[in-house]
């Protein structure tokens, strides 16, 4: 039978407590998922990631790592690359004591260079850090490159299935609102265009892209350049819509963690969680 789980991007804003109590809370309200953002550098230590993912076993929360924003594997500057390299395997270390499978990063930007030239130095970085991560034996972590939602940046939906054809240790993060915002509005807008997005991941990379798929959905404001600003689900206002996405998803038959980086947090993870086990009873699921 089919599961999505559902949680924050990021500490609840309702939660007040220690980072350690987080899957406890999480548990409380009827979540079972968490994205640990380190977007601002990995400074948890390893005793305060392994507790952490002691409580998140303990109270069965699925846990993931957002890696620092800090990362470009394509920029011009070589000391750069080395520095986004490096801190990304910090990434992977810590998501290895905490036993979060995941860990989510942006590959970089375009700048001076073509799509496929950042591509290529892109690609390249990656598979050093992959080396790293099989020669420290952190077993079991994936590098979870997200789709961007910036037309600047290098993280289109068909370079991050390239990106996870090309490195083993590689899985697409489908953010939902990304591809929206990235298209302009044009994707993700019915249940069909997002099945013929699930359908390249299962065609095309396969069976370790979905175990489980891992994607992080809010709306979204977006101009002619893509992404502007992630916004709540009951703006009524701006896409895409959940129900088209979890509608597929049911449809497929994909485990799927659904990560919210709304701004309301947890209150949206739950509003999406409702409009599944909704859905799940209409479609008989």
């Amino acid at each position: 039978m089919v599961r999505l789980r559902f949680g924050p991007a990021g500490k609840p804003i309702s939660f007040k407590g220690p980072m350690v109590k987080v899957p406890q809370f999480l548990k409380s309200i009827g979540l079972d998922a968490f994205e640990y953002e380190a977007v601002r550098g990995v400074r948890i230590r390893k005793e305060q990631a392994e507790a952490l993912g002691r409580e998140a076993e303990k109270f069965d929360i699925s846990m993931s790592l957002h890696a620092p924003y800090f990362i470009n594997l394509s920029s011009d500057k070589k000391e750069t690359i080395e520095k986004s390299k490096q801190r990304l395997l910090e990434a992977a270390k810590v998501a290895y004591y905490m036993k979060a499978r995941v860990v989510v990063f942006h590959p970089g930007y375009y700048l001076k260079y073509t799509p496929e030239e950042a591509y290529a130095k892109a690609l390249r970085a990656l598979k050093e850090v992959e080396e790293e991560i099989k020669s420290l034996k952190l077993k079991g972590v994936m590098l979870g490159a997200e789709t961007t939602g910036k037309k600047s940046e290098l993280g289109s939906l068909d370079e991050v299935i390239r990106f996870a054809q090309e490195v083993d240790s590689v899985v697409p993060v489908i953010d939902w609102a990304h591809i929206y915002a990235r298209s302009c509005g044009t994707m993700v807008t019915t249940v069909d265009s997002v099945l013929s997005i699930i359908g390249r991941i299962e065609r095309e990379v396969g069976e370790k892209a979905l175990k489980p798929l891992h994607t992080h959905f809010s709306k979204i404001i977006f101009k002619e350049y893509g992404e502007k600003e992630h916004v709540v689900l009951s703006s009524k206002e701006h896409g895409p819509d959940f129900e088209v996405v979890c509608r597929a998803l049911l449809e497929v038959g994909v485990d799927t963690v659904v990560i919210s980086e709304s701004p309301i947090l947890e209150q949206d993870a739950l509003v999406m969680k409702k409009i599944y086990e909704e859905l799940k009873k209409k479609l008989g699921k």
